[in-house]
């Protein structure tokens, strides 16, 4: 059997089918969609020991199988959510109804006026928060955490990830204002982001005090609530006299309204044990 043929099998089997199923994970039930790739999975390999592919060929192709295993098992038992209940939930931070100057079309969030922050109806102690945003040119924006309501922004409780134009937005200057930043408190490590107008990649994992940060595969801000680090730079920042800052063990998650045009999608949330 000729190479091209065999190079058309590899391609649709090991990456284009496995591929096609991980895009679908953020808008399915995990758990299923993980045994249909499993099955994928095992067909490939059958199918390449079927027609007696070169020993150095089945170990690549057996790698970029356990590849796009490890990818599926990444994104199990994650709630979408902004699938079709989205309107259930999520909520304005100072009204319990969808927010006005938010609209959600064709599975992407886009702030398209203004008024309040959108916020989940649920709280989340421990947690793996996986979204992608795109900011406007000198655009602003958040991802905030732990939130509770009754105040005046959702930022006096709640931990901002920034959202940003770097290039554009004057926030952008100093790292500890910068995208991917803790707000004001840990600066980004480096700078990962793509180019305004397309989406960055971004991911919160918050367990007890450890809170990370991630944006477009790359851990930017790991730090410990409360530790002697934090407690220091606490001291020396503008949230040195709020509070309630930083202070709850769960809370809600909140994505900022400053008043310019920004967009979230893919946003899925997984839920924490200590154990894990």
């Amino acid at each position: 059997m000729g190479d091209w043929y065999l190079g058309i099998i590899g391609v649709l089997w090991f990456k284009e089918i496995p591929n096609m199923y991980a895009q679908l994970a953020p808008r399915q039930q995990h758990s299923s969609s993980l045994v249909v790739r499993r099955f994928v999975a095992f067909s490939a390999l059958l199918l390449v020991s079927v027609f007696a592919i070169q020993p150095e060929r089945m170990q690549a192709a057996e790698a970029a199988v356990a590849a796009n295993l490890e990818a599926a098992d990444s994104e199990v038992d994650f709630e979408n959510l902004l699938g079709e209940n989205a309107q259930r939930l999520w909520r304005g931070y100072k009204d319990k109804e969808w927010p006005s100057g938010w609209e959600l079309k064709d599975g992407v969030l886009s702030r398209v006026g203004g008024g309040d922050d959108i916020m989940t109806v649920g709280e989340f102690a421990d947690f793996d928060l996986r979204l992608e945003w795109k900011i406007s040119e000198a655009g602003n924006s958040g991802i905030i955490y732990r939130v509770s309501t009754g105040d005046n922004a959702s930022y006096v409780t709640g931990i901002e990830c920034q959202v940003l134009d770097d290039d554009k937005h004057r926030d952008g200057k100093n790292a500890l204002t910068s995208a991917a930043s803790l707000y004001a408190l840990y600066p980004r490590s480096e700078r990962t982001t793509v180019p305004v107008g397309e989406w960055n990649k971004a991911r919160i994992v918050v367990r007890g005090n450890h809170v990370e940060h991630w944006l477009n595969g790359k851990k930017v801000v790991e730090c410990e609530i409360g530790s002697d680090d934090w407690k220091e730079r606490l001291a020396k920042s503008k949230f040195a006299d709020w509070p309630k800052f930083a202070k709850n063990r769960k809370g809600h998650i909140a994505l900022q309204d400053h008043s310019d045009p920004v967009w979230y999608r893919n946003i899925r949330i997984k839920r924490l044990v200590q154990s894990e």
